[in-house]
């Protein structure tokens, strides 16, 4: 069974980890630390079935109310827990692998400490259109102005990648913001979530001097 496939068939009873201040991106990983209780059994749950969660935003004006059940975000990232490790008193780091953007259709009546929702799995439509090349050659130009340990990484998965999974990896490693990454996350047109991460790309590169040839010039 796929990943995607894992995912189609977890949307009936997803399990939900709200995490303002991160948002994944399908076709990329995110290091997760697990300390509270809830999230704790969330994971314990995951590892015991399927390794699905996904990972939310809360609706504006949740300060204050974590601890309680504040409205969510309608759409979020999905993804498969692919590395994972228990620590002293039942913590948990994990690696979650994003798979696919899902829509919450209704929240469950709570049964379990955590949250978990029924969702519609929202896979990208295939696309090919100019935009793509505009992004690779903006990421190539900024490859040149960051250091080379960061381009390397970028570099590779930017040059086979195209359509959504060229715009969810670019915007995981260049667009720091929670707010615009989800911005860019519940953008479900292909074409115009490129255009919006070249543009945040071309910001980036207006902010960064030209790096300055070395050595004799001739």
């Amino acid at each position: 069974m796929t990943a995607q496939e894992t995912v189609e068939r977890a949307a009936i009873s997803l399990k939900v980890f709200p995490l303002p201040s991160a948002v994944l991106f399908p076709h990329t990983v995110i290091p997760l630390h697990i300390f509270e209780p809830r999230y704790r059994a969330l994971v314990k749950d995951a590892l015991a079935t399927d390794r699905v969660l996904a990972l939310g935003q809360l609706e504006p004006g949740w300060e204050g109310n974590y601890e309680g059940r504040p409205p969510l975000q309608p759409l979020m990232c999905a993804g498969v827990i692919v590395w994972d490790e228990q620590v002293e008193d039942g913590r948990y780091n994990i690696l979650l692998q994003g798979v696919s953007r899902v829509r919450v259709v209704e929240e469950l009546t709570p049964g379990t400490l955590y949250r978990q929702v029924r969702a519609q799995v929202l896979p990208d439509a295939p696309y090919t259109g100019p935009e793509e090349e505009q992004l690779r050659q903006a990421v190539f130009e900024l490859a040149g102005r960051v250091p080379p340990s960061f381009a390397e990484s970028l570099m590779p998965v930017a040059a086979r990648a195209g359509g959504g999974m060229l715009a969810d990896v670019v915007a995981s490693s260049l667009v720091p913001e929670p707010g615009r990454r989800q911005e860019l996350l519940a953008e479900l047109d292909v074409r115009r979530r490129l255009a919006q991460v070249l543009e945040d790309v071309s910001d980036l590169l207006g902010q960064l001097q030209p790096v300055r040839p070395s050595g004799p010039l001739n």
